[in-house]
């Protein structure tokens, strides 16, 4: 494994920053050396300041997302912190329902959900099985799910909807694996039904989010842990432009707004937090 220099730590500290929003300090020495080591061996590269240098000169950008892929958390699981889900079953979507439902009977309610740095899919599936839990027959809703990510990996292991036991373990349960997913060859295989409901594609969260349109829920959550405080702002500013008025976003457990944006206001339903536009 290479060893980063200060000079160098400072360096690719500075970079990830910049191509990612990801605020690493001096106290993440040995994750950077642990993750990027692979990837500068993998390109000859002798040490992490050489590594920066080729990130630079690749007109391609390559390099810049064997980094993003390397150093991007991914960590995720179904039904991640049970608390969001049962909120969004029991309270955010029948209410959404009955206000999105039209008087003509010809018309579809419409819900458009996005998870923001959905990693590898589980948390947009997740969704898409509270939704089928819910509504049963989905046809006769307009639903689109959105899920984004900054890896290029997370996101093709999301669109296709593939998972290892392990993954599979981590948080659902026999009845809804039986239920939603099909065994392929050792792997676990979403089913259609579920994966029509969702598209995914890559998006920094911390540049403009062009052509996205609005959202009725948005789930952002664990993400802007890794983000310097004005970034954080900058984020949650963002979200607000894309949240319809009537909207909601749902962050992590542990996270707050306090501080970060007046435009939201906090609510809570049972032991559940979630915010709306004030």
């Amino acid at each position: 494994m290479l060893k980063i220099t200060p000079e160098e730590l400072k360096i690719i500290t500075k970079y990830i920053h910049e191509v990612s929003g990801i605020h690493l300090d001096a106290s993440k020495k040995y994750l950077i050396e642990t993750r990027l080591s692979q990837v500068a061996e993998e390109l000859g590269c002798r040490t992490f300041k050489e590594l920066y240098q080729k990130a630079r000169s690749d007109s391609r950008k390559l390099i810049e997302r064997k980094i993003i892929d390397a150093i991007s958390t991914n960590e995720t699981l179904f039904f991640r912190d049970a608390g969001p889900f049962q909120l969004l079953q029991h309270k955010i979507l029948p209410d959404l329902i009955d206000r999105r439902t039209p008087k003509s009977k010809f018309s579809k309610p419409r819900i458009r959900i996005w998870s923001a740095a959905c990693s590898t899919g589980q948390e947009v599936y997740s969704i898409a099985i509270v939704l089928k839990e819910l509504l049963g027959d989905t046809s006769k809703y307009n639903i689109k799910l959105l899920g984004t990510d900054i890896s290029d990996t997370a996101i093709a292991q999301a669109s296709r909807g593939r998972y290892n036991k392990f993954e599979i373990e981590r948080g659902l349960g026999r009845d809804k694996l039986q239920k939603y997913f099909i065994p392929v060859g050792g792997y676990w295989q979403v089913k259609d039904e579920l994966r029509v409901m969702a598209t995914f594609r890559k998006l920094n969260l911390m540049r403009p989010f062009t052509g996205l349109g609005k959202f009725d829920i948005i789930f952002c959550r664990n993400v802007a842990i890794y983000f310097t405080m004005e970034d954080r702002k900058k984020l949650f500013n963002r979200l607000a432009d894309v949240l319809e008025p009537d909207g909601y976003l749902i962050i992590g457990a542990t996270e707050s707004l306090t501080g970060i944006c007046s435009r939201f206001v906090p609510k809570r339903h049972l032991r559940a937090l979630y915010y709306q536009l004030k």
